[in-house]
């Protein structure tokens, strides 16, 4: 994007394409007020009051709307910004950005109006990363983070270190400019708080698995012979008739995947039922989804093996469990309805009667959730991550030259590129490949 484009006025529909109550079409920029003047007849516009009239294409009524105008510097992109609320249908709010392209507007790239917030200095680019992240959150402990990055949670915890460091960093300083006034600190005194401040990021990255479980989630393979009610199971968990369920051999062919939101977003996988392939009944389809499923076997975080309690642990059920003896998974016994008989060390359930099933979600909870996502004090993402790890290696650095009682020009060097690694994180310093490499991950409208 060039830099006259930067100051356009865009539009886009900020609610999701389809049949519904609502859409929403939203213009940023200088000419907003003027744009939206020229196509709207009804209450005068006010701002940060709301308007009730219709938009038109000449003398064409497109729809009854509200409008809603934020006046800058107090809107989402600290720019004029127009809302149009319309019906929720696709050829609607399509009809009316075209109208409003076509007034003097042009289209927002991905993510232009938070990268507009960023840069009029609404938000800083960890709160913009939020918004992504609240965008695309799979489960409410996720969205929790998100929404406390987003009130700045984690900006204030990098600005209070950043002011650490830069009052370490101006005693140093101080004392190599000017050392007839002011004395070098003392190195017991550096190692001191070169070892706090370490504390205080490692405390931050404490918390980057746990966001990466909560953001990517885990894969769960549910996996077995044909007709032990594998897709039964899958759709109990679900509690939704997601998979087809018969009493024929084969009926899943090919490998299903649903979200499920267990306080980590977990991705059920229903696999075609494992057996002989050189079996006479298995054609060519089946054949191609029992091989699925043993790939889905290899690349699960977790399985759910899935045998007939009332046929026991045959040979083919045998054969599948050889396959899971060095990954993690959970053995579970299905159809204790039909003659009300249980195995022990294994988990009983009915998929028919939903018995057991809140049990076998605990189960599953237990074992994926190395940290405890209700303990989890920061968010955040791959790119956040790398500019706390380099800062906390600049710091090491700095700590070991601080121990060997180096000259504090080499050490203030150290100090420096921490702080210019911690700058990154909240947008004081970047590039723009970088900028746009994160606003080209948001959707358009937003």
């Amino acid at each position: 994007m060039n830099i006259i484009q930067e100051f356009d006025t865009i539009a886009a529909i900020s609610t999701p394409l389809g049949y519904g109550g609502v859409g929403v079409v939203r213009i940023s920029g200088d000419k907003a007020l003027e744009i939206i003047s020229k196509i709207f007849k009804g209450q005068k516009i006010e701002n940060h009051k709301i308007s009730h009239g219709f938009i038109k294409d000449g003398e064409k009524i497109l729809d009854e709307v509200i409008v809603l105008y934020f006046q800058n510097p107090q809107s989402y992109t600290g720019e004029d910004v127009i809302e149009i609320q319309c019906h929720g249908g696709v050829n609607i709010v399509k009809n009316i950005l075209n109208l409003v392209l076509k007034t003097g507007t042009r289209m927002a790239e991905r993510g232009e109006f938070t990268k507009r917030a960023f840069l009029n200095k609404k938000l800083d680019l960890s709160q913009a990363e939020a918004v992504c992240d609240l965008i695309h959150s799979k489960c409410d402990n996720f969205s929790t983070g998100a929404v406390k990055n987003l009130q700045g949670k984690l900006s204030e915890k990098i600005y209070e270190i950043k002011k650490e460091i830069f009052d370490i960093l101006s005693k140093i300083v101080a004392g190599i400019d000017f050392p007839e006034e002011v004395a070098e600190p003392e190195y017991s005194y550096l190692i001191e708080t070169f070892e706090k401040i370490i504390q205080e990021i490692e405390n931050i990255l404490k918390s980057s698995n746990t966001s990466n479980i909560l953001r990517q989630g885990i894969k769960v393979a549910i996996v077995g012979k044909p007709n032990v009610g594998k897709s039964s199971v899958f759709n109990s968990l679900l509690n939704i008739d997601r998979a087809i369920v018969t009493n024929i051999a084969g009926t899943t062919r090919d490998v299903l995947h649903e979200t499920l939101d267990l306080g980590i977003p977990v991705t059920l996988i229903d696999t075609a039922g494992i057996r002989d392939e050189n079996n006479d009944d298995v054609d060519k389809v089946e054949e191609i989804g029992i091989t699925y499923s043993k790939q889905s076997i290899e690349q699960a975080d977790l399985s759910i093996f899935v045998y007939d309690v009332n046929q026991g642990i045959q040979e083919e059920d045998k054969l599948i469990l050889d396959l899971l003896k060095n990954k993690k998974h959970l053995v579970v016994a299905n159809k204790i309805d039909i003659q009300s008989k249980k195995d022990e060390n294994v988990y009983n359930i009915s998929a028919e009667t939903k018995a057991g099933i809140e049990s076998l979600k605990e189960a599953i909870k237990n074992i994926v959730c190395e940290i405890s996502p209700e303990n989890l004090e920061y968010v955040t993402n791959s790119r956040q991550t790398t500019c706390l790890q380099r800062a906390k290696e600049s710091l090491e650095q700095a700590l070991i030259s601080s121990k060997e009682e180096q000259i504090q020009d080499l050490i203030s060097i150290d100090v420096k590129q921490a702080l210019l690694c911690l700058d990154e994180v909240t947008g004081e310093v970047i590039t723009d490949d970088i900028l746009n490499n994160i606003f080209d991950h948001f959707c358009i409208g937003k």
